[in-house]
């Protein structure tokens, strides 16, 4: 497949998701429209068209040659007649006859007609409101068409005309209004509907701005993109990724984001890293803890800081005292070692905020603060620091001259295009190493659903297994889970598993 009709195939790709983040509005118009056309069919006086037909002769007895040059005549001059229907000539009798209160100008209107070069027949239409009244109008044009004629041609033998028109088929009353079609009217309502549906929603797409899937990232950004965490509905009670299933799509994402950022840091002189996002709510502070957790659980000696002065949380997510952490050995109140607080049972250690002070900035970006992650980078293989947003503080941009990389957390449809190029700009000013992006909160169904149907398979093969096994086997096992999860996960409100992170 080259690379024209793949470029072709994704353009499709895009269209369809339009229409299924648009499907509301889509049905929404469409029913609009037809309404609109229903009730237009019904408010519409309705109008009836009644149909005359004349047939057109010469009056000659003569030879086939005659009868042939007069039929020749008869279809020269039949073009004639359809337009002399519709002059005074022929319709002001039909308005003494019939008492009409109009002009010959505005009964021209109601009446229309045609003929058929290949025939020597004449069509008159007449439309009213009332079916009566059509008949009577087509009807009435016809005869003094007929006497029109006769008057006009009279150039024959004692004055007579060498044309003769007749009635051929009498005009009747019709039985149903020719005008409105309601049929018509809904069709084209429906059409209208539709149309109207599909630029409302492919304006709504141009115009939307929000960050939604990879692909638009890759429109603003070279960074590497990491991986996406898919925001599932246990996410909100269990945000922990040892609270979820080791064969778990969400426990899977933080692995690959795991392999990938050891890639990233390839050229890295420092082991630290600094999570931030560009605003609250796009879940950094969750992805930061579980990051450091899936380092810790790949065997390596991991320190979480909490570096958010503003507003930390990790102490809260983890269940550990935050009173003194990270503030408490920049003042020197303490030394660093009695401040790592150690969780679970890999070699993982937190750092957490300690008391917020007034001056957060100025604290982080403060000489002990250098130090303290310098002496951070030497006793752990990772240190994972999880920093203010970007935008609405200058936390984060201070503390991104201090560390070896930066991971950039952008929420689902939670981010603006500008906002994250306004973060993108304030990290380059700085000369920051960003390792790459992790797009979180993607959700696991709709247009942008993010999909781990493989690991899903697998886990759901790993549970079918276990199941197989003795009944004791499978209560010693639960047991076991049990005895851990109490050990190590430390309940969560219902606050810490907000979106703020």
């Amino acid at each position: 497949m080259g690379n024209n009709e793949r470029y072709h195939i994704l353009e499709l790709k895009d269209y369809l998701r339009v229409l299924r983040r648009s499907w509301i509005i889509l049905t929404v118009s469409t029913l609009l429209g037809m309404a609109l056309a229903g009730i237009a069919a019904l408010v519409t006086t309705p109008t009836y068209t009644a149909k005359t037909q004349l047939f057109v002769a010469i009056q000659n007895s003569g030879s086939v040659t005659e009868l042939q040059q007069g039929n020749t005549f008869t279809q020269a001059r039949i073009l004639s007649y359809v337009e002399t229907a519709k002059t005074p000539v022929v319709l002001q009798p039909v308005i003494d006859s019939l008492a009409l209160d109009m002009s010959p100008q505005a009964l021209s209107r109601k009446i229309q007609t045609s003929a058929d070069t290949s025939t020597v027949l004449i069509s008159i239409s007449a439309t009213d409101e009332s079916p009566v009244q059509s008949a009577a109008l087509a009807q009435a044009v016809a005869e003094s068409l007929i006497v029109a004629v006769q008057e006009l041609e009279g150039t024959g033998p004692n004055g007579t005309s060498p044309v003769q028109l007749s009635v051929i088929t009498p005009a009747s009353a019709p039985t149903s209004p020719a005008d409105p079609n309601t049929s018509l009217f809904l069709l084209g309502g429906t059409g209208i509907g539709i149309a109207a549906g599909l630029v409302i929603a492919l304006l709504r797409s141009t115009l939307d701005t929000q960050i939604r899937r990879a692909e638009d990232l890759a429109r603003h950004t070279d960074a590497p993109f990491l991986g996406g965490i898919a925001y599932t509905p246990d996410a909100a009670k269990k945000p922990l990724l040892t609270q979820t299933g080791q064969q778990s799509p969400r426990a899977e994402s933080f692995r690959q984001i795991r392999t990938n950022l050891q890639f990233a840091k390839v050229n890295s002189k420092s082991s630290t890293v600094l999570v931030t996002s560009s605003l609250p709510g796009e879940g950094k502070s969750t992805t930061a803890t579980n990051m450091a957790l899936a380092m810790a659980q790949a065997g390596q000696r991991v320190v979480l800081v909490d570096a958010d002065l503003r507003r930390p949380m990790i102490a809260e997510y983890l269940g550990l005292e935050g009173s003194a952490g990270l503030t408490t050995a920049l003042v020197g109140a303490a030394d660093l070692e009695h401040l790592l607080q150690p969780w679970g049972d890999d070699q993982l250690y937190v750092l957490t905020s300690g008391r917020i002070p007034p001056n957060p900035s100025e604290l982080l970006g403060s000489d002990a603060m250098t130090r303290l992650l310098d002496e951070l980078g030497v006793l752990f293989d990772a240190v994972i620091v999880d920093a203010p947003p970007l935008l609405p503080v200058t936390d984060a941009t201070v503390l991104a001259q201090k560390v070896g990389g930066v991971v950039l957390v952008v929420g689902s449809a939670k981010v603006k295009t500008q906002d994250l190029e306004k973060s993108l700009a304030s990290l380059r000013h700085v000369d920051a190493n960003i390792l790459g992006v992790v797009l979180n909160l993607l959700p696991t169904k709709g247009p942008d659903a993010y999909s781990y149907s493989y690991y899903s398979h697998a886990a759901q093969k790993s549970h079918a297994s276990r199941k197989t096994l003795s009944g004791r086997k499978s209560f010693n096992g639960s047991h076991m889970n049990v005895a851990k999860n109490s050990r190590n996960i430390s309940p969560v409100s219902q606050t810490a598993t907000s979106e703020h992170g």
